[in-house]
């Protein structure tokens, strides 16, 4: 009877340590949590996994100039709308005066004038309203032995631009180079040449008198 007693206790303590012990469906793992959202503010560094991409501001740039609106802007001459340009001449009297007694200088019976060319604005009316000079123009008359001695003819025409090239530049009128125009006179015959005093200037150097004849000839 006592062994019996004992063996129903320690049945007894078995049974209760069973029911303290945790069930078998109880999961030993906690139950997945959702993680908590944070709201990031703009601009705040997180400790997130993901690599940041940095983005690139686009700009453009925008010259700065102090340049006040309208300033340094080249005029623009208006067209008179009552005009109507027509090309035209005017004397200069002083200019053609010293341009002839440097001229005589090398030949007495020589003839020479100077001159600006330009264009006039004609109103409807007839009356002029103005004149715009584009350059000074020169004339010269010669008196040679043969037309046919090219070294000769060309001789004067260096002679004739030495005198032009020492007129003061204040003395020549408008933005152009002059045309230079020079007759030749032998024996009731004449030739001419034409040509501009840049066309001259831009001459080879060491050209002979017979090739800077030709040459301008050419030119014409």
């Amino acid at each position: 009877m006592q062994r019996l007693a004992r063996t129903l206790l320690f049945l007894t303590l078995i049974l209760c340590a069973c029911s303290n012990s945790p069930s078998v469906t109880d999961s030993a793992l906690p139950s997945a949590q959702p993680l908590p959202v944070t709201e990031i503010a703009p601009g705040m560094i997180t400790d997130s996994p993901t690599p940041s991409i940095p983005t690139t501001e686009s700009t453009v740039a925008v010259p700065q100039t102090d340049q006040t609106p309208g300033e340094n802007i080249p005029d623009v001459i208006p067209t008179d709308s009552s005009c109507g340009y027509q090309w035209a001449y005017q004397d200069l009297p002083q200019l053609s005066s010293d341009f002839q007694q440097s001229i005589q200088g090398l030949q007495p019976q020589a003839q020479a004038n100077a001159y600006t060319f330009g264009e006039n604005c004609l109103h409807e009316d007839g009356s002029i309203g103005g004149f715009s000079a584009k350059e000074t123009d020169f004339n010269v008359t010669l008196q040679v032995n043969d037309l046919s001695n090219e070294s000769d003819l060309g001789d004067w025409i260096v002679k004739v631009m030495q005198v032009i090239e020492n007129i003061p530049p204040d003395q020549i009128v408008g933005p152009g180079p002059g045309l230079v125009h020079i007759i030749f006179q032998a024996n009731g015959e004449q030739k001419a040449v034409n040509f501009y005093t840049n066309q001259y200037q831009a001459l080879p150097a060491g050209l002979t008198k017979p090739e800077i004849y030709q040459a301008l000839q050419t030119a014409q």
